[in-house]
């Protein structure tokens, strides 16, 4: 179609490399090939995410793998910005040098 799109991710790895490997090498493909991804981009994303979590559970089991990883994206669909993170990760955006606050990070301490 005609509607531009951007992905960014960053993911760190918790105990190891394993699942943010894993996250970085598959979480834009569940995105890219989700079927909301035109209709209801901020959707595809939360499943996506959720996607990807259910399949590196199960390579972590099948292979006795033990790290985990937080997660930050986020996909520009025309003059929309879409942002899903898991964990601790945050994004940042800078507008005309001012910060603008897009998310609360998960803590520990936070319900």
């Amino acid at each position: 179609d005609d509607v531009d799109r951007a992905y960014f991710a960053v993911f760190d790895g918790h105990g190891g490399v394993d699942a943010a490997n894993y996250s970085a090498t598959h979480l834009h493909v569940n995105v890219g090939l989700h079927e909301e991804l035109l209709k209801n981009p901020a959707e595809a994303l939360k499943c996506s995410f959720q996607k990807t979590d259910e399949m590196f559970l199960f390579k972590a089991k099948r292979e006795k793998l033990r790290s985990g990883t937080t997660g930050v994206s986020a996909l520009i669909v025309g003059n929309k910005l879409h942002i899903a993170w898991l964990g601790d990760s945050q994004v940042m955006l800078v507008q005309q040098g001012k910060a603008v606050t897009l998310m609360e990070p998960h803590k520990p301490e936070r319900e």
